[in-house]
């Protein structure tokens, strides 16, 4: 049996719709495949180790000091901050 035009037509119209909705999602960087956490599973991870943000302003000479150390720090900036207050506060006092 042969499939009425407007049959034809919507199974146009569905197939063009799931490849527009796929190249949408590639094109800003949100494939099926991809396995970067977004911010909301960011933020439960996070609570979940005791971590919580706190912002500051800092010398722009400094950050980028700091940015080039966390570089090659193996727990990225959160580690490098981490170890240098916590060395900079067991100093202090003694």
């Amino acid at each position: 049996m042969a499939m009425k035009k407007t049959d034809l037509e919507k199974n146009k119209a569905l197939k063009l719709t799931h490849a527009m909705k796929q190249s949408h999602a590639e094109r800003f960087g949100k494939s099926a495949d991809d396995t970067k956490l977004d911010r909301r599973e960011q933020r439960k991870l996070d609570q979940a180790q005791g971590l919580i943000p706190f912002a500051c302003k800092l010398n722009a000479e400094l950050v980028e000091q700091l940015k080039a150390r966390a570089a090659t720090h193996p727990d990225g900036m959160t580690g490098l901050l981490t170890e240098l207050l916590q060395q900079g506060l067991a100093s202090s006092t003694k």
